[in-house]
């Protein structure tokens, strides 16, 4: 009924829930149901009322889904999971037999002899064998062991056998929901052991580079100054290179006037030559 009226992907969600032991009943009776169900993005806290044949749900979550949400549907799904023994257990009940009227002389029939002391020791009988079942079963649950075979109880008994069996299902389901978490945390905080030492190792490599480009800038100031420096060799040099060049000039004029002169000494020499020669002869 309840998968024929709400959303099919909402039941198919509320479903894993309900499989996933995520779902607690706080408080049910027959007008109304007060729960709280582990959602993917939180605790939420649902009241499920049965107001004038209609069923009211009310969540704290925020989706849209109608006519109610997926945890109000783990909700009656859970609901109808703990009931369902009870209302087993109600049905197979045997209903007390009832003896058959006694004649009398007179052709009237007597009432039949009282049943009260009877169904006190049938009563008295069931809950003495609940309790032999109950201490050997109050062991295992200390020890974590399974629950002895109840299918001997009969009666109300049998109910409290099957509750108790269910709850110490419950248990188990918790404790293994527990380790699955604490197995989960501990991974968890050693994956944020391993990433907060990376971060450790990632702020050592940046304070290093730091250090390096502190160093390179530094570097980089000297090299500038150098620079400058021989920028400034550089414009002397070429200040120099022009007197240079002019010095050269001038010393090549002379150098030309040296050779005039030069060749006006041997013309004089050779005029004095040829004079001396000429005395000579005569």
């Amino acid at each position: 009924m309840i998968q024929g009226v709400v959303d099919r992907n909402a039941f198919h969600i509320g479903n894993q829930y309900l499989s996933e032991n995520r779902v607690r009943i706080v408080e049910a009776d027959d007008a109304q149901i007060s729960s709280a169900v582990i959602g993917n993005s939180g605790l939420y806290e649902q009241t499920i009322k049965l107001k004038d044949g209609h069923l009211v749900s009310r969540c704290s979550c925020s989706l849209p889904e109608e006519p109610m949400c997926r945890h109000c549907i783990a909700v009656l799904l859970e609901y109808h999971r703990w009931v369902q023994p009870r209302t087993n257990a109600k049905k197979a009940k045997p209903p007390a037999p009832v003896a058959p009227a006694a004649p009398t002389t007179n052709g009237e029939s007597t009432p039949p002899p009282s049943t009260g002391e009877q169904g006190i020791d049938v009563r008295l009988g069931e809950v003495m064998a609940f309790i032999e079942w109950l201490q050997p079963a109050m062991k295992a649950v200390e020890k974590g062991a399974v629950l002895p075979d109840a299918s001997r109880l009969a009666g109300d008994v049998s109910v409290w056998a099957h509750i108790i069996r269910n709850l110490d299902l419950r248990r188990r389901e918790s404790e293994e929901i527990q380790l699955t978490l604490e197995s989960e945390r501990r991974d968890r905080e050693a994956f944020l052991a391993k990433m907060s030492e990376q971060l450790q190792v990632a702020m050592a490599e940046t304070k290093t580079a730091q250090a390096s480009s502190q160093q390179l800038q530094q570097d980089l100031s000297s090299y500038k100054d150098v620079m400058g420096k021989i920028s400034d060799i550089a414009s002397e040099i070429g200040g120099y290179d022009s007197q240079i060049k002019s010095i050269s000039g001038e010393l090549l004029s002379k150098g030309a006037q040296l050779d005039k002169l030069a060749n006006s000494f041997r013309e004089v020499a050779a005029a004095l030559k040829a004079a001396s020669r000429t005395g000579s002869s005569e």
